[in-house]
């Protein structure tokens, strides 16, 4: 999943589209179910090693670098449970985490300017397309995209891969606060026009930022509700 755009940005016109905002009682479901414990409970280097985990699954996918263990860590609050580092290829394997036994976040490998040799990354790219072809309990991926340069050729690579697959996904627009307003909106728009002919992409975009916590809760919200039903034993 190589990336060969010099800057992958896309040209910046247009309204953004309407993105609703979630309702009191969204955001309420979102807030408790991530309160909850959140544990490590898989890795999985190999495609005979993914747990079989019986819950709803929501992964996180993106270039390296592009902010998805500060994600993770600030969508459950937790600073440490996906560990953050500056050195793009880090993450290895795909990790699985379990969320108040409702709802099981996955950490996927970065790609793109992975610092480590290319078998690797042709390893680690047949790891990502056996789980997404085989993962029934897989509800949905956010593919993170960094807002301040939009998609480049392997994020496009992976929504080709996910419509192929039949898995529904959604794009995240990841470091929020370090694109201006009306930037962001025109990314967001200009990224609207390009997955309408995805078939298998969520229409709405969201925008977070890890750093000063805008759009964490409306993530979170939108998550809560593909987690299994609560549980009161």
């Amino acid at each position: 999943m190589g990336d060969h755009a010099p800057d992958g940005r896309q040209a910046l016109t247009g309204p953004a589209p309407a993105t609703a905002e979630p309702g009191a009682e969204a955001l309420d479901a979102g807030r408790r179910l991530f309160a909850r414990e959140c544990r490590f409970v898989a890795a999985a280097a190999q495609a005979e090693a993914l747990p079989a985990t019986g819950l709803p699954e929501v992964a996180f996918a993106g270039r390296s670098n592009v902010g998805k263990s500060s994600l993770l860590n600030a969508l459950t609050g937790q600073r440490a449970l996906a560990r953050v580092s500056r050195t793009p290829g880090r993450t290895q394997q795909i990790n699985f985490f379990e969320l108040g036994r409702r709802l099981v976040l996955v950490d996927l490998p970065g790609y793109g300017y992975a610092a480590v040799a290319r078998v690797r990354v042709r390893e680690w790219t047949r790891l990502f397309e056996d789980y997404l072809k085989g993962r029934p309990t897989l509800r949905r991926l956010c593919l993170l995209i960094d807002s301040r340069h939009g998609a480049k050729d392997g994020d496009r690579t992976l929504m080709t891969l996910m419509d192929e697959a039949a898995v529904s996904y959604q794009i995240v627009l990841t470091k929020a606060d370090l694109t201006p307003a009306d930037e962001l909106d025109a990314r967001r728009a200009a990224l609207a026009g390009e997955l309408a002919g995805h078939a298998a992409a969520h229409p709405e975009i969201m925008a977070a930022s890890a750093r000063t916590g805008a759009g964490i809760a409306a993530l979170r919200a939108a998550l809560a509700a593909l987690a299994a039903p609560e549980r009161f034993d």
